[in-house]
Order: structure tokens, then sequence, then C-alpha cells
């Protein structure tokens, strides 16, 4: 079995002079949760290499079992800095995608056209689709095949305004994930902040929140078992 993982390359958190990237529990969590269970998984970014780690998410508060694995992990380490270029990969290639979260991918993947055919297309085979924390954003532009908003009529869920509030980006980050969700006619529910909540719709699979990464993990596995 294989599995795409699909991480962000930007680093820039707006005009705050700061650094952001991808979250490291929601690349960590799924990964191992993946290889564990003996899934090959690739991974690719807009710029291929090294994609940008969020600071925030390295912080000792921020760290899980998953994330320390990480650390300590020197072959995980080598593969993460050598993502291959999103534009070379294809979805026949592969039996999933799966989109860790961090606030970069809402700069980049959110209008990357390769990004945006890769999620329509893997659907469209057959084949499922997670995302979690802020990666449902990056579904704001992806179409269904009538050219309706892909999250139109579906169940998910995705990083809350009330935890964007709490981190104190609301007004930072270049839309809401809740808010997009909602405005493209998705059904949007949501668990406490903080807490793990993931849903499914069919192939869609999205996850609220970093502590909702092994859940959103989960799921995918299981519809990949089915």
């Amino acid at each position: 079995m294989k599995i795409l993982m699909v991480l962000t390359s930007h680093d820039e958190l707006g005009n705050t002079g700061k650094k952001t990237g991808f979250w490291l529990e929601e690349f960590a969590a799924p990964y191992y949760a993946f290889t564990d269970a003996g899934v090959e998984v690739t991974l690719a970014s807009p710029k291929g290499g090294q994609p940008p780690l969020d600071p925030k998410s390295d912080e000792p508060g921020s760290q899980t079992e998953q994330t320390r694995r990480f650390h300590g992990d020197k072959e995980t380490q080598a593969v993460l800095a050598a993502t291959v270029r999103l534009d070379s990969v294809s979805q026949d290639a592969f039996d999933a995608v799966f989109y860790p979260g961090g606030h970069g991918p809402l700069w980049d993947l959110a209008n990357d056209k390769n990004s945006i055919a890769l999620i329509e297309q893997t659907l469209q085979a057959g084949k499922p689709v997670a995302l979690v924390c802020h990666a449902p954003g990056v579904l704001r532009d992806v179409k269904s095949a009538d050219g309706e908003p892909l999250v139109k009529g579906k169940k998910v869920t995705g990083f809350t305004n009330t935890e964007e509030e709490g981190v104190g980006l609301t007004n930072v980050v270049p839309f809401l994930v809740e808010d997009v969700l909602k405005q493209n006619g998705g059904i949007y529910s949501r668990g406490d902040d903080w807490q793990s909540y993931a849903v499914q719709d069919g192939l869609l699979i999205t996850g609220q929140n970093p502590g909702s990464s092994v859940e959103t993990a989960k799921l995918l596995m299981t519809q990949l078992s089915n």
C-alpha cells in the first residue's frame, strides 16, 4: 500500500516577521501510523527538499510521543529533508493522499494548481484524501466533477475560528479554515477546542486540530482496508 503525504513549502507567517510551516505532530503521528502498518509513504511539497517546520510545533509544550520519536529517528529526518516536488507526482502511483497542516498550507497549497488537481483526480479515481487541522483549508478551490466546490454538501471539519483566535492569528492568516469550509457549502462540525475530532464523508476525511492527527490517520487506514 502506498500513501502520498503533501507538506507545505511556505515559511513566512504573513507580515509578522515570524516563521511558519508544517506542524510537526501532524506529520509525525500519521507518518508513524502509516509506516508502522507497513505502508510505503512518499513525501512531497511544492518546492521539494526540506519543508519548513513551524517552530511553535517544536516547542516543549507541543511535544508528543510521536514528535519525540521523530527527533530520535535520523532515517525519517533524512526522508523528510528530501521531499519530492509536488509537480512530479501523480495520484495513480498511490492508494491515498494525506495532508498535514500547520499554517503554511493556507499560503501555498490552497492556491497550488498541482495540489488542487491532485485532490480532484485522487477522489475521481475512487481513492481517499485525508487532511488535518489547517490542511482542510487547501480544499478551498477544489471542485467536484460537476464544477461545484468539493466540500459542498459534505461533512467536514478543520481548525476552528476559536482555536485560531486562541493562537492569536485570526488577523494574520489569509483566510479562516472554518469560514471557508462553510462558505463553500460544507456541513461543518467541530469538537471542543484542542480535543481530537475527525469526520468522514465517503472518501473525504478531515480532522480538526493537531490532536486529531492520529484519529484522522486511523480513519484513512480503515478506509483503505475496506
